[in-house]
């Protein structure tokens, strides 16, 4: 019998414990999570669903988390595919905004909303804008010197 003051998840371990380095190296190494066995993917979903899945820590994702991220990863192949219609046949057709644009409007918006939902928009994957400064900087100025001889590439 549960009483009110029981906890019922697991004890998660400090993130600069050990264990806790030893687990993420571990998930980091594992194939990315399966859906859940009531969602179907297609095929074109896919790399959306990776993507989306492996975008924060493993043992964050909850059931209900996949199933919404399975919504997130149609919408996204969705959007790509239409994207794609509305590149071929144009933005105007017949004279109005291709009705393909409008549903990339709204798959959009649906994909924005689930990502927060999810929290694996940019803020909770990256962190503050604000924070990543830095890091924006020393790349920029890396890629300012590649023409440089000295340093080693990968070929």
């Amino acid at each position: 019998m549960l009483t009110a003051n029981m906890k019922t998840t697991p004890r998660r371990h400090r993130s600069d414990s050990a264990k806790a380095a030893v687990k993420a190296t571990q998930n980091a190494v594992a194939a990315p999570i399966d859906p859940p066995a009531c969602v179907t993917l297609r095929a074109g979903d896919r790399p959306f669903w990776d993507a989306i899945v492996t975008s924060k820590a493993r043992d964050n994702w909850t059931e209900v988390d996949l199933v919404t991220a399975a919504q997130l990863a149609r919408a996204q192949a969705d959007i790509e595919g239409l994207q794609q219609q509305v590149d071929s046949e144009g933005y105007i057709l017949d004279g109005r905004i291709h009705p393909a644009a409008r549903m990339v409007e709204t798959l959009s918006k649906r994909a924005i909303a689930l990502t927060r939902v999810l929290q694996v928009h940019a803020l909770a994957t990256v962190g503050r804008s604000a924070d990543t400064v830095a890091a924006a900087t020393l790349e920029r100025q890396a890629r300012n010197q590649i023409d440089d001889e000295l340093i080693p590439r990968l070929q």
